[in-house]
């Protein structure tokens, strides 16, 4: 109620300035309780007004955002789509990239995981970015470390580990990743190692500025082109607005 209260004034504000310079005039030439008169008669008579001037605030505030976060994209195109911490997935090559940011505990990540499997299954020119962004705590956390060492020592066999990771049932933290990296071969010795070094701080930090810039606070997050997608949109959805990207 009080931010409609504070809009509404604000409202009243601009329709002041939208109203003829005559009344500006007029205005000079009578006290103040008679100016509130005007306007609240004014209002009152024209209730439609209020509804287009806040629908009209709504509308530039919405450009504002969209014109910054295009702006932000621009500015950390490097660190979005070409950072040396990331896992790249389909065609390195493709014409058009796709970046997801996610959380191995993150439900809705995993009810999309089928869908960016299929768009790369299908989509031979797609090239898929995956960012981790521990957003759901503690477990999420230990549950990246381990994926961001999968990806340094066995990077071939980073895309089975994040299948097998985001895809089993249950919640995410380190001795499940661990086994998980542990099924697919991959030495504990060579995990150790790399989880002690400043890998994961350091791509933490360059995921979590992307976001903060973004605007990003959740997942599944994606961004394609100079458009941010949020939420686990579904199959169709991704795939209209990857063909849009490409013409």
């Amino acid at each position: 109620m009080k931010k409609l209260i504070r809009r509404a004034a604000i409202t009243c504000a601009a329709t002041l300035a939208l109203l003829p310079a005559t009344f500006s005039a007029q205005a000079e030439s009578v006290n103040r309780a008679e100016v509130e008169t005007i306007i609240k008669e004014y209002l009152v008579a024209n209730p439609e007004i209020v509804l287009e001037a806040l629908q009209e605030l709504d509308k530039r505030r919405l450009a504002e955002e969209e014109s910054a976060r295009k702006g932000a994209i621009s500015s950390l195109s490097d660190e979005i789509y070409n950072s040396d911490y990331q896992i790249v997935l389909g065609n390195p090559d493709g014409d058009v990239t796709l970046v997801e940011l996610f959380d191995y505990n993150c439900g809705y990540c995993k009810r999309a995981l089928s869908d960016l499997v299929r768009l790369v299954d299908e989509d031979k020119n797609l090239r898929v970015v995956l960012k981790e962004f521990p957003v759901l705590g503690k477990a999420s956390q230990e549950a990246a470390r381990v994926a961001i060492a999968v990806a340094e020592v066995a990077p071939d066999k980073y895309e089975d580990f994040h299948l097998a990771l985001l895809g089993q049932p249950g919640r995410a933290n380190l001795a499940s990743s661990l086994k998980v990296a542990k099924d697919l071969g991959i030495s504990d010795a060579d995990l150790e190692k790399s989880m002690k070094s400043s890998r994961a701080a350091e791509t933490f930090q360059e995921v979590f500025t992307i976001a903060e810039q973004l605007g990003i606070t959740g997942t599944p997050s994606y961004i394609l082109g100079e458009e941010v997608i949020v939420g686990a949109v579904g199959y169709d959805t991704l795939k209209e607005k990857i063909a849009a990207e490409r013409e």
